[in-house]
C-alpha cells in the first residue's frame, strides 16, 4: 500500500467515471480524494476500485455528513462506519464541513449554515472533540459556502474558526471557492477573510468551480455547484493563499468537481495549473496568475 504521506502537490477527486482510465494510464497527480459516504458499504466495485487505486496512491477522505454543527452530538453509528473506513484505506486526511445537516432525527440533502456565537461555538467544539476522540485522528474542518447570514451571529467567520482551532487542536481545510462564493454573497472582502484566518492550521486547501446567479433583490449571487472549472478570481485568491504560506509552505491541494464532470484529462489539466502557482512562492499573486495562464 502507498505511503500515508500526502505530498505538497494538488490531487482531483476521484469519480466512478475515471476508475478505469486511473488503473490503466497511472497519471501523474499527488494524490484522490472520495467522500467518505460514498463507501459506507462492506463490499460492491467502488471498493473494488478505490482498493486497487489505493495501492498506488496517496488518499484523503471528505465527510459530507457529521453534521458537526447541528443540534443533535455526531451519529455514532455514522462514526462507527468512518471508524472502519479509514482503517481500511488509511487516508492521509479526514475532513469535514461547518455545516449542519441534520435535526430531530431528519437528514437533509445540504450543507446549512450556522448562527456564529458562543452556544453555537461550544457545541461545534463539543462535536469535534467527539470526532477526534473516535477517529484517533485530527479532523480538517472547511470553511462553508453560505447564501444566507443569522442575525443572531455575535462573531465573524474567521473569529468564529480561529476560536475552534484554538479549543479543539483541529486543523483547516481552506475551501478557496467557498471562501470567494461567501464573501461575494455577503458583499465582503474574500482577501481579508483569508488573512484573518488561522493559516498555520490549514492542512489542505479546496478549489473549485461556481455558478452565477440573482438574488431577489437584483444583487449577484454565487452557487457553490462543483459543476464549473475554478474561475480565475479563484485562481487569483489562490495564489493570495500562496503568497502568505511563504516559502516552502504549499499544501495539499484538491481540484473538486462533482457535477458536470469533464473528462480525466480536464482536472488533470487544472490540477497542473495549480501545481504551477504553488512551484512560484516567490512571485507576486498577479504574476503568479498570469504565469500560470489563468
Amino acid at each position: 500500500m502507498m505511503s500515508d504521506a500526502l505530498p505538497a502537490r494538488a490531487g482531483i477527486g476521484l469519480k466512478p467515471q475515471h476508475f478505469r482510465e486511473v488503473l490503466a494510464s497511472r497519471p501523474d497527480v499527488g494524490f484522490f480524494e472520495v467522500h467518505a459516504e460514498n463507501y459506507m458499504v462492506d463490499g460492491g466495485p467502488f471498493h473494488h476500485f478505490l482498493g486497487r487505486i489505493r495501492e498506488q496512491y496517496a488518499l484523503t477522505l471528505h465527510g459530507v455528513g457529521l453534521s458537526i454543527g447541528g443540534e443533535a452530538p455526531p451519529d455514532e453509528a455514522h462514526l462507527d462506519r468512518l471508524d472502519a473506513l479509514i482503517r481500511r484505506y488509511q487516508p492521509a486526511l479526514f475532513s469535514e464541513h461547518l455545516a449542519w445537516s441534520g435535526h430531530g432525527g431528519v437528514f437533509f440533502n445540504d450543507l446549512l449554515p450556522l448562527a456564529y456565537d458562543r452556544a453555537t461555538l461550544a457545541r461545534v467544539c463539543e462535536h469535534i472533540d467527539r470526532v477526534q476522540q473516535r477517529l484517533r485522528r485530527r479532523l480538517l474542518l472547511e470553511n462553508p459556502s453560505t447564501y444566507v447570514e443569522f442575525a443572531a451571529s455575535t462573531m465573524d467567520e474567521a473569529g468564529f474558526l480561529r476560536e475552534v482551532v484554538r479549543r479543539t487542536g483541529c486543523g483547516l481545510l481552506l475551501d478557496v471557492n467557498n471562501a470567494h462564493v461567501s464573501c461575494v454573497n455577503h458583499g465582503r472582502d474574500p482577501y481579508a477573510f483569508i488573512a484573518g484566518l488561522p493559516l498555520q492550521a490549514v492542512g489542505q486547501i479546496h478549489l473549485a468551480g461556481f455558478s452565477r446567479d440573482r438574488d431577489a433583490a437584483g444583487a449577484p449571487l454565487l452557487i457553490d455547484s462543483h459543476g464549473a472549472p475554478v474561475a480565475d478570481e479563484v485562481w487569483a485568491l489562490y495564489a493570495d493563499v500562496i503568497a502568505r504560506l511563504g516559502p516552502g509552505g504549499a499544501l495539499p491541494t484538491l481540484l473538486e468537481r462533482d457535477n458536470d464532470v469533464p473528462p480525466l484529462a480536464a482536472l488533470l489539466a487544472e490540477a497542473r495549473q495549480a501545481e504551477t502557482l504553488m512551484r512560484r512562492p516567490s512571485a507576486s499573486p498577479r504574476d503568479r496568475v498570469c504565469e500560470a495562464g489563468v
